[in-house]
């Protein structure tokens, strides 16, 4: 690598502000505050809005929606066009 040109890389804790659970890991975000961490050292913090503690991908709350029943209330909500379709 080329030196000089990459952001610094080191341990980050990011904090999930939904589920209010925070995770030590390394990365190249930065932050002006700061949190201790349980392991006693001092880690710059990075508050997130959703991770994969919160997500609905990940924790199985995800809605499936069919796109045929997304057209059906579409016309229904709205009727078909003047003249029909194509």
């Amino acid at each position: 690598m080329k030196p000089g040109i990459h952001p610094a890389y080191g341990p980050v804790v990011f904090r999930d502000t939904a589920a209010n659970v925070s995770f030590l890991t390394r990365s190249t975000a930065t932050s002006d505050k700061t949190v201790q961490w349980e392991d006693g050292n001092t880690y710059p913090l990075v508050d997130v809005e959703i991770s994969s503690v919160s997500h609905p991908f990940y924790t199985g709350n995800a809605r499936v929606m069919d796109t045929a029943g997304r057209v059906e209330r579409f016309e229904r909500r709205y009727g078909q066009a003047p003249g029909g379709r194509g």
